[in-house]
């Protein structure tokens, strides 16, 4: 993307998410639901196809333009990304990466557009984390697959067009050989959805259960067709690769905000007569704030490069990934310190972030997943025994 454009691009966002976005937050909060007039404006602003490249309609952004736009997202509720983010990230990269021209020229368009929704099956229940326990399954019955199972938390399920579906087309093979991906469009007969999942934070995210009664879908369906038959492990970690990156930046946004909140709460409250901002040991946690999100923002934008030029697309992400998940949880927690009381009272933007942030050690890979790619990738076969 030409400098120039970023920067308009960058501008409009930063625009659009402080004066619009940020009014709602209550009521997005308590209403568990994004406006529609906010969905339409990420259509028409190209946010639904960021990363989906310019050929398929999308805006095609390098993964250092990527995380910089996601600095900005991170502003809000990530409610507001999750909107869109599972068409640019783990469920539209699935067609990037392993779809065959006809599946990204069929499909990649509509998604760019914001026309079609996405959403990615791959956890379940006893396959988090470790997708090599996976248990849907898919089996051939003359020209169609014939799709079984349930997946668990899934994002944007409840409003997808399509769902990227993983499932175990050879039961034989070990581990998390034998997997593929399927596209299940919404409407298939079998294909049904468990009732909006009750959460902690992330309020306005719609999550559910997906499950597989016999769902048949024709041939073509497959996933990078009959190339894509058994390589679905493949195709999800590269795509959560991508993710994971995106997801630490969220966070650095996410802590910027915070650190914000925290500097304006502490420059205005009074205690003995003067802001709380005068004495030291609340200096101390804004320190340790600005300090964390310098290092994740840094740390960020130094792996999107290296992701860029291919030099590091394993490692890197993970470390972002972990990094930042773990520093905006610390930069939560210090920021409802420093509000005191009223950190703890609904309507107050820390207490819903503190709620929000405690997901993102979670999903795409829990931190203890990043430290063991990470000490895997540093310590070779010796990691191994």
């Amino acid at each position: 993307m030409d400098p120039a454009d970023l920067t308009d691009v960058l501008t409009a966002v930063r625009k659009f998410v402080r004066d619009d976005v940020v009014p709602l937050e209550e009521q997005i909060d308590a209403e568990d639901a994004i406006p529609d007039h906010i969905i339409a404006t990420c259509k028409e602003m190209g946010l639904y196809g960021f990363a989906i490249p310019e050929e398929y309609g999308g805006l095609g952004m390098s993964m250092v333009e990527e995380v910089q736009l996601a600095f900005e997202l991170g502003w809000t509720t990530p409610a507001l990304r999750s909107l869109f983010g599972t068409n640019n990230g783990i469920a539209g990269q699935v067609l990037i990466t392993g779809g065959t021209e006809e599946q990204r020229r069929a499909w990649l368009p509509r998604l760019a557009s914001g026309e079609v929704t996405a959403a990615f099956g791959l956890t379940e229940a006893e396959a988090g984390s470790d997708p090599s326990s996976l248990t849907t399954s898919a089996r051939r019955d003359g020209s169609d697959w014939v799709l079984n199972g349930a997946k668990r938390y899934i994002t944007n399920a409840l409003v997808a067009d399509v769902v990227m579906v993983f499932a175990r087309t050879d039961p034989d093979a070990p581990g998390n050989r034998g997997i593929s991906t399927f596209l299940v469009p919404a409407g298939t007969p079998g294909l049904s959805f468990g009732p909006r999942d009750h959460k902690m934070g992330q309020m306005g995210t719609w999550t559910s259960d997906v499950y597989l009664d016999d769902v048949r879908v024709p041939a073509d369906h497959l996933v990078g067709g009959e190339e894509g038959l058994h390589n679905g492990f493949r195709i999800a970690a590269k795509c959560l690769s991508h993710g994971r990156t995106h997801i630490a930046a969220l966070c650095v946004g996410m802590a910027d905000r915070l650190v914000h909140e925290s500097i304006e709460f502490a420059r205005t409250r009074t205690q003995g007569g003067r802001p709380i901002a005068a004495y030291q040991l609340i200096q101390g946690l804004i320190a340790d704030s600005v300090t964390d999100y310098r290092a994740g923002r840094a740390l960020v934008l130094d792996v999107a490069r290296r992701y860029d030029d291919g030099t590091d697309r394993i490692s890197g992400p993970s470390v972002a990934k972990y990094f930042a998940s773990e520093m905006v949880g610390r930069v939560a927690d210090r920021a409802v310190q420093i509000h005191g009381g009223s950190g703890y009272m609904r309507g107050v933007p820390v207490e819903r972030f503190y709620r929000d942030v405690r997901l993102f050690r979670i999903y795409e890979g829990t931190s203890q997943i990043q430290q063991v790619i990470i000490a895997r990738d540093a310590l070779g076969p010796a990691a191994r025994g």
